[in-house]
């Protein structure tokens, strides 16, 4: 585990020790979780991105998708 200094706006400091004190967690905890899921959801938006751009360069055809069709719910009209 390291220790680091950052520098961060003071409202922002103040919305986080807000939220850590509600979820009675500390501030250094809370922030290291922030930083944990941001780089997650990062990582699923280049998967997400790479899915979109192998789907361009070949596009599935209606016959691979359609045996599917009756197994989807769409819910109440």
């Amino acid at each position: 585990m390291e220790t680091i200094q950052l520098t961060i706006e003071e409202s922002l400091l103040a919305e986080a020790e807000q939220t850590a004190r509600s979820l009675e967690m500390s501030r250094s905890d809370f922030i290291e979780e922030a930083v944990e899921r941001d780089l997650r959801q990062r990582e699923i938006i280049a998967m997400e991105r790479k899915h979109a751009q192998g789907y361009a360069r070949q596009p599935q055809a209606s016959d691979e998708v359609g045996e599917w069709e009756s197994e989807q719910e769409w819910g109440e009209p």
